[in-house]
C-alpha cells in the first residue's frame, strides 16, 4: 500500500502524500528537513550582524561596566522586538538546530523580560561598584556618605530624582555626583552642567567640587546659563531690565505702572479702582452659609476693609461704604445715635452709617423678597438668621427715627441681588446730598497710602511671571477661569492684567527680563541654533523649578542621546509658587524627562536619601505626618539625627498684651539649658513676614548672652538650622499663618493644575519652618485667634505637642454664633470670657463667681450647670452660655441671667 507523508506549511494547513515507498518517503522527509533547516539557517545568518549585535548588549546585562541606562539598551530592545516578530518567532528548535536556537531562546528571553533583567544589572553594578568607590565615598566630605548617598551618586538613570528631606545632604549629593562623574572618567567637566537657583549657592558648589576633585567645575545659575545660551547665538548679549534681579524694583515697578493706567486710560482705571473698591473678593452674602460662625469667620478671613479704612461686617455694607467714599460723600460708620437709646437691652444703638453734612442715617437690611400671589412680598433672612427676631429688629430701628424725627434711608440685600444696590443708594440720598467724585488717582493714592494696594502688586506681579514664564494667552486665562468657575473677580482681574501687561512689555525697549532670557534660550535650544555640550544635567532643590526652566532642561536633554538628569530636592519644601515655581514638575517627574523603555515613556529612577542630619525623632516625625497630610506629596522615609529626652515640640498660647513676655519666658528656659551645657545655644525666631521681626531683639541678646538668637522669616530661612526653633505670631487670619492670601486661586489660570488641598503651600512653608530645629520648636499661639495648624497639632496627640493649656481646657462655644468663648485675664485675677468673633459677634460673660475662672456648663438633664470648681448654678432658660444667679429689683429677690441685660432670662428665687 505505501506509506503517507504529512508535510506541515506555515499557514497551519498540511499537505498529505499517499502511496509511496517508505524509503523514499524517508528519503523525501530528510531532503526537505535539511533545505528548510538551510533556508532558516540563512534567514537566521543573514541577520547574524544585528543578532551579534543584540548578544552582546544582553551580555553587557549580565555583567554590567557601566550603569545600565534604559538609554543604552531600548534601541537593541526595539530591534530585538522587531527580530523576534518578523522571524524568531517562526524558527522552532527542530528548524534551526540546537546551537542556534539557545541564541534564539536568549533574545527572547530578553524581549519578554526585559524590565527585570535591566533591573537586576543596575543592583548587580551598584554592588561592584559600591566597594570599589568606598574610599571615595568615605573622604569626599568630613564625614562618610551615607548609603542612601552613595546609591544616588551612582545611580545614572536617564532622568534621576533624588528625593532629598530637611537635613539630608542633598549638596554633598550633588557635588559628589559630579566629582564621581569627572573621576570615573564618564564624562570631561566641560560635559556636565551644574544648575543651581542662587548665586552663592552655586559659587559653594563649585568650590567644593574643585576642593575636592581638584578639577574645575562652574556651577550656574539658569539666568547665567540662559544669559551665556544668548551671548553664544547672537553674539552678544541684550541688556538686562534694572528690575530683573530685584524683585522690590519689579514690585515698585508693577506699582508704578498701575498709578500710570490710572492717570492716563480711563476705563483700564475705573476697572483698578473697581477692584479695590469689591471686585478684589469673591462677594459672597449671608445666604451662601448655614452657620453663623461659618459666615463670621469668611468675613473676618476677607478683611472686608474700606477705602476710608474701617472694617464692615458684611460685603454689602463694603459696597455701600465704598460707593459714599468715590462720591465723596463723607460718613461715618456705625456712629453713636445722636438721641441715646439702647436696642432690647443690648449695647446703644449704633445705625450702619450717618452721614456727616445733612445728618442722615443708613440701614442695611440684611433680607431678600419674594413676590406673593397677591403682589406682596415675603422676606427672608439668611438660613441662621431668625427671621422673626430680625424683623422686630428692622421695626424697632424705623421706630426710634420716627419718634426723635430723624431722617433714615433703608437698603436692602434683595436690592444687590436684583444687581441694582447702589443705583437705589443713589437715588435714596439724591434729594440729601450732592456728590462730589473724588478723582481716581486721588482714590488710588489713598488706597497705596493705606497698604492696601501692596497684597495686589504681590498677586499680579506673581501671576505676570507665571504667565510670561509659562507661555500663557490672555484667551487661554479667560477659557479657564470659565472652566474653573471663578466668576466675576477673575473678570475683573484680567481687566487690570491686560492692559499691565502690555505697558510691562513696552517699558522693556527691548530689555530683557528673566522669564525673556529663559524662554528665549530655551527657543535657541530647541531649534538647534545652540549647540549643547553637555551630557549631564544635574539640577539643585528641583523642587524650585519653574515651567520654563523645565523646558530648558528638556531641550538641553533632547539634544543628546545620551544625556542625562540628575535632580536633587524635596517636594515638601517647596515654597516658591509665588516665585513661579510648578510643584507638578517634580510630581510628574519620569512624564517631564524620562526616557524610552519596553514600551514607557516615563523610565526614571527615585532615590530617597530618608537620613537627616538635623531634626531629633519627635520633630521629625512630627514634620513629615503634618506635611503629609495632603496626600499628593511625594512619600519618603525619615531616618532622624537622634532621639529626643525631653519633649521637642511646645505650644506657648499668648494674647497681644502679653506676647513679649512669654516669648522672654521661652528663651529664659533655653539659656538655662545653654548655661547647664556650658556652650552656647543658637536660637532662629521665625515669621511668617518681615514685619514679625522682634523690635527689641538687640536687647534679648543682650539680656540671654548664652543663646545666639537671630530672625528669619520662614521663606529665607531655608538652608539653615538652630539648636531651637521658635516661630513667631501662629494667629488666625489673612496675614496669619497659614496666611490666606498665599494661594489665591486666581494664580490657577497660569498654573498647570491647581492644588486641590486647602493651604497646600503653606503647608510645606510650616514643614520648612519646624524642620529648621534639631532639638526643640516652639510655637507661639494666639489665645484669642488660634492658627489652624497649631490648632491641628494640638488635636492629634500623635504629634506629641506639649506644654500648652490649650490641651487641657473644655472648648467653650458661644451660643450666640457657634463659635469659640476665649479666656481672658483680667486686672483683678479673675477670668472673662468673649466669643473669637469680638467685633462680629460681641458675646461676652465673666467667669463663674465662685472661682472666677471657670464656665459653668450643662453635665446631665438635670437643668443645673456645673463649674470645674463644683459650683452648681440653675441654667438660664434663654440663652445658651448664661446661668441664673440671685438678683434683687423692686419685687425682691429673684434669678436673673448673668448676661443681664442681653439676656433677660430670669426664674423666681427659692
Amino acid at each position: 500500500m505505501g506509506s503517507t507523508l504529512n508535510v506541515s506549511i506555515d499557514d497551519g494547513t498540511s499537505v498529505a502524500l499517499r502511496g509511496t515507498k517508505h524509503s523514499d518517503a524517508i528519503s523525501f522527509k530528510e531532503s526537505v528537513q535539511s533545505n528548510w533547516v538551510a533556508h532558516n539557517t540563512a534567514l537566521f545568518e543573514k541577520e547574524r550582524s544585528t543578532i551579534d549585535d543584540i548578544l552582546r548588549v544582553i551580555a553587557k546585562l549580565s555583567e554590567p561596566s557601566c550603569y545600565p541606562s534604559a538609554y543604552l539598551f531600548s534601541p537593541t530592545l526595539v530591534r530585538a522586538k522587531a527580530l523576534n516578530s518578523e522571524l524568531l518567532t517562526k524558527l522552532p528548535e527542530e528548524a534551526i538546530g540546537v546551537g542556534v536556537f539557545e541564541q534564539i531562546q536568549s533574545i527572547q528571553d530578553f524581549v519578554q523580560n526585559a524590565v527585570v533583567m535591566r533591573d537586576q544589572a543596575i543592583k548587580k553594578f551598584e554592588t561592584q561598584q559600591l566597594p570599589q568607590w568606598a574610599d571615595f565615598f568615605d573622604t569626599f566630605e568630613s564625614n562618610p556618605l551615607t548609603p542612601e548617598q552613595r546609591i544616588s551618586i551612582l545611580a545614572d538613570e536617564d532622568a534621576t530624582l533624588v528625593l532629598a528631606g530637611a537635613g539630608s545632604g542633598k549638596t554633598s549629593v550633588i557635588t559628589a555626583k559630579a566629582g564621581y562623574l569627572i573621576k570615573s572618567g564618564i564624562r570631561q567637566p566641560e560635559e556636565i552642567l551644574l544648575l543651581a537657583f542662587a548665586r552663592d549657592a552655586a559659587k559653594e558648589m563649585s568650590e567644593r567640587i574643585e576642593e575636592r576633585c581638584g578639577e574645575p567645575l562652574e556651577a550656574r545659575t539658569f539666568h547665567s546659563l540662559a544669559y551665556d545660551i544668548i551671548g553664544v547665538v547672537e553674539g552678544s548679549k541684550p541688556a538686562l531690565a534694572a528690575h530683573a534681579t530685584d524683585d522690590k524694583a519689579f514690585m515698585a515697578l508693577i506699582k508704578e505702572i498701575l498709578r500710570y493706567l490710572v492717570h492716563t486710560v480711563a476705563e483700564v482705571s475705573k476697572s483698578i479702582i473697581g477692584w479695590f473698591s469689591h471686585a478684589r473678593l469673591e462677594g459672597k452674602t449671608e445666604w451662601d452659609f448655614k452657620k453663623k460662625h461659618d459666615y463670621y469667620t469668611y468675613v473676618e478671613k476677607m478683611d472686608l476693609r474700606t477705602l476710608q479704612g474701617e472694617q464692615v461686617k458684611s460685603f454689602e455694607e463694603l459696597m455701600i461704604a465704598n460707593w459714599l467714599f468715590e462720591n465723596g460723600i463723607e460718613y461715618e460708620y456705625e456712629p453713636n445715635y445722636e438721641h441715646k437709646v439702647s436696642e432690647g437691652g443690648y449695647r446703644d444703638y449704633c445705625p450702619d452709617f450717618r452721614l456727616k453734612k445733612s445728618g442722615v442715617y443708613i440701614e442695611h437690611f440684611g433680607v431678600r423678597r419674594t413676590k406673593k400671589n397677591d403682589g406682596t412680598y415675603h422676606l427672608t433672612t439668611a438660613p441662621f438668621v431668625d427671621r422673626e427676631e430680625y424683623l422686630e429688629g428692622m421695626a424697632w430701628k424705623r421706630d426710634i427715627h420716627s419718634e426723635h424725627d430723624t431722617t433714615l434711608i433703608e437698603t436692602f440685600s434683595y436690592e444687590r441681588e436684583d444687581g441694582r444696590l447702589l443705583e437705589a443708594l443713589a437715588e435714596k440720598i439724591a434729594p440729601f446730598e450732592t456728590p462730589n467724585p473724588r478723582s481716581r488717582e486721588t482714590l488710588f493714592d489713598i488706597v497705596v497710602e493705606m497698604k492696601q494696594a501692596d497684597s495686589f502688586v504681590q498677586l499680579i506681579g506673581t501671576f505676570l511671571r507665571h504667565y510670561k514664564g509659562g507661555g500663557y494667552q490672555l484667551a487661554e486665562c479667560e477659557n479657564k477661569a470659565g472652566k474653573l468657575k471663578l466668576g466675576r473677580r477673575a473678570t475683573a482681574f484680567l481687566s487690570v492684567f491686560a492692559p499691565l501687561y502690555a505697558e510691562y512689555q513696552r517699558r522693556l525697549d527691548g530689555r530683557i527680563d528673566f522669564e525673556d532670557m529663559i524662554l528665549r534660550a530655551s527657543n535657541y535650544v530647541e531649534n538647534g541654533a545652540y549647540h549643547s555640550p553637555f551630557k549631564h544635567i544635574l539640577v539643585d532643590e528641583f523642587q524650585d523649578i519653574s515651567r520654563s526652566r523645565g523646558c530648558l532642561v528638556q531641550a538641553l536633554k533632547a539634544q543628546h542621546v545620551d544625556a542625562r538628569v540628575f535632580a536633587v530636592g524635596d517636594d515638601w519644601q517647596s515654597i516658591y509658587r509665588f516665585a513661579g515655581s510648578d510643584i507638578n514638575l517634580m510630581r510628574g517627574f519620569g512624564q517631564e524627562f524620562g526616557g524610552a523603555f519596553d514600551g514607557r515613556s516615563d523610565v526614571h529612577r527615585v532615590v530617597d536619601l530618608g537620613r537627616t542630619f538635623r531634626s531629633v525623632d519627635q520633630i521629625a516625625y512630627a514634620a513629615k505626618k503634618f506635611v503629609l497630610q495632603n496626600p499628593v506629596q511625594l512619600k519618603k522615609t525619615v531616618i532622624p539625627a537622634g532621639t529626643a529626652d525631653h519633649p521637642a515640640l511646645r505650644v506657648v498660647s499668648t494674647y497681644r498684651h502679653d506676647a513679649d513676655e512669654k516669648l522672654k519666658q521661652v528663651l529664659r528656659s533655653l539659656h538655662e539649658i545653654a548655661v547647664s551645657k556650658r556652650k552656647p545655644e543658637s536660637v532662629l525666631l521665625l515669621g511668617r513676614y518681615r514685619y514679625l521681626a522682634p523690635s527689641n531683639l538687640a536687647q534679648l541678646r543682650r539680656e540671654f548672652p548664652s543663646l545666639n538668637i537671630s530672625f528669619r522669616t520662614i521663606h529665607s530661612s531655608k538652608g539653615l538650622e538652630a539648636d531651637h526653633v521658635i516661630l513667631l505670631n501662629l494667629y488666625r487670619g489673612r496675614t496669619g499663618f497659614p496666611s490666606e492670601i498665599v494661594d489665591d486661586p486666581l494664580l490657577n489660570l497660569v498654573s498647570p493644575d491647581a492644588e486641590p488641598f486647602e493651604n497646600a503651600e503653606e503647608r510645606r512653608v510650616m514643614y520648612v519652618a519646624l524642620t529648621r530645629a534639631r532639638h526643640t520648636v516652639t510655637l507661639m499661639g494666639s489665645a484669642s485667634k488660634q492658627s489652624a495648624f497649631v490648632t491641628e497639632l494640638l488635636a492629634d496627640p500623635e504629634y506629641g505637642v506639649s506644654g500648652s493649656e490649650a490641651l487641657d481646657e473644655v472648648n467653650h462655644i458661644c451660643g450666640e454664633c457657634g463659635g469659640q468663648l476665649l479666656a481672658f485675664p483680667t486686672k483683678n485675677g479673675r477670668t472673662w470670657y468673649r466669643c473669637e468673633h469680638a467685633e462680629l459677634c460681641g458675646y461676652s460673660l465673666n467667669a463663674c463667681s465662685e472661682c472666677g475662672s471657670g464656665l459653668p456648663e450643662k453635665r446631665d438633664k438635670s437643668g443645673m450647670k456645673t463649674c470645674t470648681c463644683g459650683a452648681l448654678y440653675p441654667s438660664c432658660p434663654q440663652c445658651e452660655n448664661g446661668w441664673l444667679v440671685e438678683r434683687r429689683g423692686r419685687y425682691g429677690r429673684f434669678l436673673g441671667c448673668v448676661s443681664f441685660p442681653r439676656c433677660k432670662g430670669k426664674a423666681k428665687a427659692t
